[in-house]
């Protein structure tokens, strides 16, 4: 199959520091390839992949040191580029949310969309009901809940490499919390649990401009004064083997609607077991009591975290490569394209014949046979 994969340029494929929608499409990109088939990657020039990659951008967005950039015009370029080689490809998965519709609704039939964030924005549902030819795939059943009237396809959750994660049969001891310090990841919440629990907890995080108040005022204050935290900053996928495996838990104390959650099967791949809250994504992807513990309140949470060493490690690795690996991933989305190729005309239809041959003359003969 003939597939190109179209990723937003605002990070790396893969990521170089944080980052998940790209850090999806690169792990997809790679493991479509190695089952044999032959994707085109539109992506910026520091891609790494193994697909053959048309560079769209010098570099990703976010850590181009330019200062005056535009990321609409950067987009608007590649969605030019991919549309100019649309006949190239059996199928086009774009991760672009949206953009990219009023470009192809004349070939909407070939296209597949993975939602990669939240659904509940006030302007979303004018765009999908307007463009309702387009197949969506959701990556979480909860995602969907904003807009159920939509064009979903399917729900294919995300999958990371086995090979990429270092397995760790024993923690070192402490907590971890790993993602983006917001008031909707509660970077408070994972202080609190480890301060009531008196664990160590070592936080792993990327601080963006628009957080950074809410750093400097609310959670800055929580790490300088407490003895039990560590604030690490924002690591790299090479760091994170050591930094997830050598935990107890990780703490994903999320206060919103979370679409997936990546660093959920990160942890598992480490063997680490993951406390979350019950929100969003999170009953889908943790088994209560298996891989982690779903909680609904802070007293839960301390007391889950509190007992989560007692989980199977072992256990919890094999269940990440039964479900959650880049080919387990990949293999989902190989159905959904199956599914949709097999729903496009196959050539042009055959023009039924006029009434009077069905018998099996020609016209000439008809026309003969009359004067006769």
């Amino acid at each position: 199959m003939k597939i190109a994969q179209v990723t937003p340029l605002y990070e790396a494929v893969p990521p170089k520091l944080y980052g998940g929608t790209e850090r999806v499409v690169a792990h997809l990109t790679d493991a479509l390839v190695d089952l044999g088939h032959d994707v085109t990657l539109f992506a910026s020039a520091d891609a790494e992949t193994k697909a053959r990659l048309v560079p769209v951008r010098d570099q990703a967005i976010r850590l181009d040191p330019a200062p005056l950039k535009s990321d609409l015009a950067a987009h608007m370029t590649m969605l030019s580029e991919v549309l100019a080689r649309a006949d190239q490809f059996d199928l086009i998965h774009f991760h672009t949310d949206m953009v990219h519709f009023p470009f192809f609704s004349k070939c909407a039939d070939k296209t597949l969309t993975t939602l990669h964030g939240r659904l509940d924005l006030k302007d979303l549902p004018g765009v999908y009901s307007r463009w309702n030819e387009f197949a969506l795939i959701s990556i979480s059943d909860d995602q969907r809940r904003p807009l159920p009237f939509a064009n979903y396809a399917a729900t294919v959750h995300h999958g990371m490499p086995a090979e990429l994660y270092v397995h760790s049969p024993r923690s070192q001891g402490y907590l971890a919390f790993l993602g983006r310090i917001s008031p909707e990841k509660r970077p408070d919440r994972a202080i609190e649990i480890a301060t009531r629990l008196g664990r160590p907890l070592k936080m792993a995080a990327k601080v963006d401009a628009a957080d950074k108040v809410y750093w400097e005022t609310v959670i800055k204050p929580l790490v300088d004064g407490n003895p039990l935290v560590e604030f690490v900053g924002e690591i790299g996928d090479h760091q994170k083997s050591a930094f997830l495996g050598g935990a107890d838990a990780l703490l994903f104390p999320i206060d919103w609607p979370e679409p997936f959650g990546l660093v959920m099967i990160e942890a598992m791949a480490c063997g680490t077991p993951v406390v979350a809250f019950r929100c969003g994504s999170t009953p889908e992807v943790i088994e209560d009591g298996a891989t982690g513990f779903i909680v609904d309140d802070m007293e839960q949470a301390v007391a889950a975290a509190g007992r989560a060493h007692l989980l199977d490690r072992d256990a919890i690795r094999a269940r990440f490569e039964l479900r959650w690996s880049a080919t387990a991933m990949a293999r989902r989305y190989l159905d959904v394209y199956g599914e949709l190729l097999a729903r496009r005309p196959f050539g042009k239809p055959v023009p039924a014949p006029d009434a009077f041959m069905l018998g099996g003359a020609t016209p000439a003969n008809g026309a003969l046979a009359a004067t006769a």
